[in-house]
Order: C-alpha cells, then structure tokens, then sequence
C-alpha cells in the first residue's frame, strides 16, 4: 500500500518539466548570421527578428549611376523574452530598443533599372550588437 501512495504520489511531479524562457516563433528560427526571407525568423543573439515587409528600396540601381545611394527599410518584428515589437529596420543604421542594438547588415538582390524586384527574392542580414 505504501509503494502504491509513493508512486500515485510522483505522478504529478513527472509531469512537471523546466521550460526556458526565450522568444517564440512560428517553426525554427535560423541560426544567427543566416540571410532569410520575408517571414522567416532569425535568431540575433537572445532575440528573434522576423522581416515582415520592405517598406522602402530606393537604393541606386547596381546597373546605373546615381547622386543618392537611397536606403533600404524593412519593416521587421522583434521579439525576446516578455516583449515584442515591430520595428522599421535600414540598411546599415543600428537601431536600439530595451537597451540592444540591431542592425540590418546585408540584403540582396541589389536594385537594378530593368526589374522591380518581387517580395519573395529579397535575403537579408540581421546582426545584434
């Protein structure tokens, strides 16, 4: 009867399993340093971006000569433990929230004059700093 209890008794506690506490995304996130697509999550030291839109690329065509070199935004969601945010991220400007820097550091394929580029193309590289 004893053995009985004692085991009834552990059956909660198996139960019971430690759970970190880091960001959540929908599927894997790649591995820092990874370029990754629109929708696609991306780990950044302790924090998880996810590219959502491009919301600008007036960068100068690879194929032309321009005044401006433009810039390019993407619109992308941040997340780490307990908070959350959606944030506008360009090219090669850090951006700070909750004391961490980010920074947008590559996204291909470069602007060209004789195509606009589909949403579905378009790689980037986030770096935590």
């Amino acid at each position: 009867m004893k053995t009985l209890l004692a085991s009834l008794m552990l059956v909660p506690l198996a139960a019971c399993a430690v759970i970190p506490d880091t960001p959540r995304a929908n599927g894997d996130a790649a591995s820092q340093g990874s370029a990754v697509a629109i929708g696609q999550p991306v780990w950044t030291g302790d924090t998880i971006l996810t590219p959502l839109a491009v919301t600008e690329d007036s960068r100068c065509p690879i194929n032309a000569r321009c005044v401006w070199a433009g810039k390019l935004t993407v619109s992308a969601r941040i997340a780490a433990t307990h908070w959350a945010q959606t944030a506008p991220l360009t090219l090669g400007e850090p951006y700070e929230v909750m004391g961490r820097t980010y920074v947008l550091v590559s996204a291909t394929p470069g602007q060209t004059t004789d195509r606009e580029i589909p949403a579905g193309e378009y790689r980037f590289i986030f770096e935590k700093r």
